[in-house]
């Protein structure tokens, strides 16, 4: 026996199929949702500047001082090259 299918035709399991995809998409939507946070913040966490990190390099006495100011340069170089503004 089929209670309740005497009515059903293509349409019908089209709508059920579409339905269940709804139903899946909106569940895993929800999820993604809730690990990434309710802030509404899509973007990447800011990065601490290169230069940033040279200095604190320098500072935490990593590196010497003629490395710094060669790996400043080269970093100040390659800025100039790619466009960027120097800071």
């Amino acid at each position: 026996m089929m209670w309740g299918w005497q009515g059903w035709s293509w349409w019908g399991w089209l709508l059920m199929t579409l339905s269940m995809v709804a139903f899946w998409g909106l569940i895993i939507w929800g999820i993604v949702a809730i690990f990434r946070g309710s802030g509404g913040n899509w973007r990447r966490p800011d990065r601490p500047d290169p230069e940033q990190i040279l200095a604190e390099r320098f500072a935490a006495g990593e590196i010497d001082e003629e490395e710094y100011h060669r790996r400043l340069e080269t970093l100040r170089s390659a800025h100039w090259r790619l466009g960027e503004p120097r800071g």
